[in-house]
């Protein structure tokens, strides 16, 4: 499957196509809780996932960048009051966004080609990435928008707080990056991210990874492949985690539960 702007989020290409989204749905983050039945419902079509407005504010700011906002916006209606204005969530988006232009660093790092789709199989199985600023030959930085920059969440794994990096798994996200556009441009790139936060004032950085989480990062995805293609192959049958809103809306009751299971 040849892939485009057009049909790069179709269930067609998340079926072909494993991404580093996906693989997060399927197992998680440090600080996030992943879940195979849901993954696989999203990826069959009996299950649609709503975007957050979290989510939506995100891709208002990657559509700036990427030049696409006027459609964005034509696409979005409920990002509007009943009097055409912007809800407060997106003149706050406004807001990040001319912070980030003002830094002329910042600028230099999404001054790349935006959006490019990259393919490889790794792993054996096939992957699929989208790229907000891929500097051909220099770097791959990946925009971020985020509640904070500083602010640390606590990990009850690993009973320390980690960075908003570690919790929403950005390292294995820029693992993939790196190593998809290796197998095609036969270079290892340094990986960057660009990050905004939701602030009232907001704050910018750019946050440079060393090449140690990366590659922790890749021997946690190769050690989950084979799982990968047992699920979508349907050669095993999900595991359901029994707190997300799929497993709510699609759990059976067989038997009570005992008060000390609660």
């Amino acid at each position: 499957m040849f892939l485009t702007e057009e049909n790069y989020f179709s269930p067609e290409a998340d079926e072909v196509f494993c991404s580093a989204s996906q693989f997060k749905s399927f197992f998680g983050s440090q600080g996030m809780e992943g879940c195979e039945a849901k993954t696989i419902a999203k990826i069959k079509g009996y299950w649609k996932e709503e975007p957050s407005i979290a989510m939506i504010l995100g891709s208002y700011v990657d559509a700036h960048f990427e030049g696409t906002l006027d459609v964005f916006k034509a696409k979005h209606p409920e990002i509007y009051t009943k009097k055409g204005e912007l809800l407060a969530a997106f003149k706050d988006a406004e807001k990040m966004i001319a912070r980030c232009e003002q830094d002329e660093y910042f600028m230099k790092f999404m001054a790349g080609q935006k959006q490019k789709i990259f393919t490889a199989n790794i792993f054996g199985i096939s992957w699929k990435c989208k790229l907000d600023s891929y500097l051909a030959g220099v770097a791959i930085v990946d925009l971020k928008t985020t509640k904070s920059i500083l602010d640390k969440v606590w990990n009850l794994d690993y009973n320390k707080k980690i960075s908003f990096i570690e919790a929403y798994g950005y390292d294995i996200q820029l693992a993939l990056y790196q190593k998809i556009v290796a197998k095609n441009c036969k270079i290892t790139l340094p990986c960057f991210i660009a990050a905004v936060s939701k602030e009232s004032e907001p704050d910018i950085e750019i946050i440079a990874f060393e090449q140690e989480p990366l590659d922790l990062a890749m021997i946690h995805v190769e050690s989950m492949a084979s799982r990968i293609i047992d699920l979508k192959s349907g050669k095993e049958s999900p595991v359901r985690c029994g707190k997300c809103d799929y497993c709510r809306t699609s759990k059976k009751l067989t038997k009570p539960k005992l008060l000390r299971d609660i």
